[in-house]
């Protein structure tokens, strides 16, 4: 049985005062315990909840605080804070870090920075439209790499290509702003020792000619690359949350002849596996989930080789790789009089594909090529491997999975010589049509992209190809490649002039003005203590910050699925750029995920610095924090009392104290004895309180008559501990007036009680004999708990005998 203790909460009510001075309400934190008896045990688990209701009148910083007093100590991993919120520890109650560490917690903390009124709201900032932003001086990016941050906020990373080990080649630009991301100066560099990335010319990883990534699917920000050290090539990591390098692992060695491994082409995946070219032709492969080498790898050639000249280490591999329904394509440009080609590999059999004994010519001899990307039929299914290459012609060839010939797009047609063509973004809109967004450029074109519509098998409806951009960096641009952002539904453009732009993938214009969040919301997240029935339902989709007449609504688009990815069907937005919620059940539906695409007509709603979001909200009660603690063995520990705090935008705020009282085990019963004594001395005012006695256990022989038959007792109680008693009478049978002069007491360790009462007309020839003893509950013993009694102890009141 789980048995709450909630103290209450005093709160004082100031005499009102006119509106426009009024004082803002404090924020209140309300905290309650709960143990699984009460009194608790010791060594027993404590679970603590605080509940929170934000009174601030914005959105701002919050941060809640629960310093962990003697005589419990925290529960590793127990730390719960709402959604939108980091737990905190910290291990000397004043600086607090977000890792939780080993041992040695003394606070908790959960924080906030954008904590919103109420606090059963979640938000994400909605994407700005991106403006072309240069990145850093000397850089020669490839295809952007998106990242959101916890916030909503969009990073565009990319890593220089063919730039040596020591090169610093990583940079990180916010297409918000056109700025470079906090945590410079950038760019820095590579490195196959795990950590974060740091600057200066220490790097050790370099990188190759088409960089290729591959996303791990169990963490999107950790991204995965063809990397080449000075003995090496393999796999590389780069963790785009932290901003770290997460690991190098070598698949072959550098060098060898005739042909050298010099570098790498890929990476690309088939079920958990990334693959890559060496320069002699080779097939790498490495598993994700093992971080190691595939059993068997290098595989043999299946391309020629390229970039393999043993005298020249530096050389780079000419060529890219592509994914048709789990087999591995390659294109492969050895020049020096030779034709490019596309080669095939099986990963089901370690080996070259059925129908490709041999790689196919791709184009005629000379020519070389940066792609090899999928051709696909009009319902959107893989059917086979391009590759457009170039030289004195551009010629593009495709072949079927079997090896057979396969039409070529026709958006591909009529390029001309010296046109370079970068391998495609492929995109499925929400119209369901399959289109490819290829970056180009040499000949007459400084930049532009080339839209295919697969499912149409023609170029883009409304796309202008190819498109170029005069409004970015004057039109000079050299497309390498884009990422799609599907949020805001925009294309974000990188090539050779270093310039990062965003590109309208229906129209081909940039900027791509257009916006867009996501918010996945779990009410369950916000409650931790175990209880039912906090969450009330869901409320609304809004747009905070954003002027509705700046978006087009009817061009824009809201779509929700819940935690199984089904679609929820809604209204759309309303004119003032809500989406009402309360039809959905959130006992159905116990995770609802708000994605918001806006074509904008204006962008003047994020100028300024200033950072519109998505917000989802539900009503419910209010969120809270847990955490649980140990209390203590040790027996002198009776009660643990906690009281937490915090601060927000309306000020400071302190919970209610709350205390756990710790029941004695059988190992903390205390020891309580009791001395009853008599006085010995004629006198009176000696055998009182403070009296002088003399004390003794047995009077002289005839005493009891010279004082007249009255004798005077006292009665000394001790508590040796180790814990408290309370509830403590004297029991004495014999003498009533012993038991009331000594009322109901309590006694703490090591304390001491004299009780002195009489017993009056005593007139007998035999000796009095007195017995009394305590009668006491020890501190906090669970209700119903029988008293306990010490032993015995007695004195001898003497007559005219004594020893019968």
């Amino acid at each position: 049985m789980l048995v709450p203790l909630l103290a209450a909460a005093g709160v004082v009510v100031p005499a009102a005062t006119p509106a426009s001075t009024q004082p803002l309400a404090a924020s209140t934190l309300t905290k309650s315990v709960r143990t699984a008896s009460s009194p608790a045990a010791h060594g027993a688990t404590a679970s603590w909840t605080l509940s929170y209701d934000n009174n601030s009148p914005a959105v701002g910083a919050a941060t809640i605080t629960d310093p962990i007093t003697a005589g419990h100590t925290y529960v590793p991993g127990s730390l719960k804070a709402p959604q939108g919120w980091t737990p905190q520890w910290s291990t000397n109650g004043t600086a607090f870090q977000d890792t939780e560490p080993a041992s040695g917690t003394v606070a908790v903390r959960a924080a906030n920075p954008v904590a919103r009124p109420d606090g059963t709201a979640l938000a994400s900032e909605l994407t700005p439209p991106v403006q072309a932003a240069a990145t850093a001086t000397g850089g020669d990016g490839f295809t952007p790499l998106l990242h959101r941050t916890a916030t909503g906020s969009l990073q565009a990373w990319n890593i220089f290509h063919h730039a040596a080990t020591t090169q610093p080649k990583v940079v990180c630009s916010e297409p918000a702003t056109g700025a470079l991301c906090a945590g410079g100066p950038w760019p820095k560099t590579l490195n196959t020792a795990v950590g974060p990335l740091q600057g200066g010319s220490a790097g050790d990883i370099a990188s190759p000619l088409e960089p290729q990534y591959v996303r791990d699917p169990g963490n999107s920000a950790l991204v995965y690359y063809a990397a080449v050290t000075e003995t090496s090539v393999g796999v590389g990591c780069l963790d785009l949350e932290n901003a770290a390098n997460c690991g190098y692992w070598p698949l072959l060695a550098s060098g060898g002849s005739p042909v050298a491994v010099n570098n790498l082409a890929g990476l690309v995946e088939v079920a958990g596996n990334l693959y890559g070219v060496a320069t002699t032709g080779a097939v790498t492969c490495w598993t994700m989930s093992s971080k190691t080498a595939c059993p068997g790898q290098p595989f043999a050639p299946i391309v020629p080789p390229n970039g393999s000249n043993p005298g020249l280490p530096a050389s780079l591999y000419l060529g890219a790789m592509t994914v048709v329904s789990g087999k591995v394509f390659a294109s492969s440009s050895p020049q020096a009089g030779l034709a490019p080609e596309l080669g095939c590999f099986d990963p089901a059999t370690g080996s070259a594909c059925s129908g490709w004994a041999s790689s196919r010519p791709v184009g005629p001899a000379n020519n070389y090529t940066y792609n090899a990307y999928t051709a696909y039929n009009t319902a959107g299914a893989p059917v086979g491997a391009c590759a457009s290459t170039t030289g004195g012609t551009n010629v593009t060839t495709c072949f079927t999975t079997a090896g057979g010939a396969l039409a070529s797009p026709p958006s591909m047609t009529g390029l001309a010589g010296g046109v370079l063509v970068f391998n495609p973004e492929v995109v499925v809109g929400l119209d369901g049509h399959t289109r490819g967004y290829f970056g180009i450029w040499g000949g007459p074109y400084a930049g532009a992209t080339i839209c295919h519509d697969w499912t149409t098998g023609a170029g883009c409806a409304g796309f202008p190809n190819p498109a170029s951009h005069p409004t970015v960096n004057g039109g000079a641009t050299r497309d390498y490649g884009y990422a799609y952002d599907s949020t805001t539904q925009c294309l974000i453009g990188l090539g050779d002039a270093g310039v990062l732009f965003s590109l309208d993938p229906a129209t081909g214009a940039s900027p791509c003005v257009r916006s867009g969040a996501a918010v996945t919301l779990t009410p369950s997240s916000y409650y931790c203590d175990g209880g039912t029935g906090h969450v009330t339902g869901y409320l609304s989709a809004k747009l905070a910050g954003i002027t509705p007449a700046n978006v087009d609504f009817a061009a824009s688009s809201v779509t929700v699925v819940n935690q199984n990815g089904t679609t929820v069907p809604t209204p759309g937005f309303a004119p003032d750029g809500s989406v009402d919620l309360t039809g959905v059940s959130a006992s159905t539906h116990t995770s609802l995920t708000v994605t918001a695409r806006l074509v904008l007509t204006s962008g003047a709603d994020f100028g300024g610095g200033a950072r519109p979001n998505l917000v989802v909200d539900f009503a419910g009660d209010d969120p809270q924090v847990c955490f649980q603690t140990t209390l203590a063995t040790t027996c002198t520990v009776t009660d643990v009392a906690n009281t937490a705090n915090g601060t927000d935008g309306a000020g400071a705020f302190t919970s209610n104290a709350v205390s756990v009282p710790i029941a004695p085990g059988p190992a903390c019963q205390p020891v309580v004895r009791v001395d009853k004594e008599i006085c010995a001395s004629h006198t009176p005012s000696h055998c009182g309180p403070g009296g002088v006695g003399p004390w003794v256990k047995q009077t002289p022989v005839g005493l009891l008559g010279a004082l007249f038959g009255t004798a005077r007792w006292r009665i000394t109680i001790t508590n040796d501990g180790p814990v408290p008693i309370d509830n403590a009478t004297v029991y004495d049978a014999q003498e009533p007036s012993c038991e009331t002069a000594g009322g109901t007491f309590s006694l703490a360790p090591g304390q001491s009680k004299q009780v002195y009462c009489s017993t009056y007309a005593v007139l007998t020839l035999f000796p009095v004999e007195n017995y009394a003893k305590a009668q006491y509950t020890p501190r906090n013993s669970p209700p119903g708990t029988q008293p306990t009694y010490s032993p015995y102890s007695s004195a001898k009141a003497c007559a005219l005998l004594c020893n019968l």
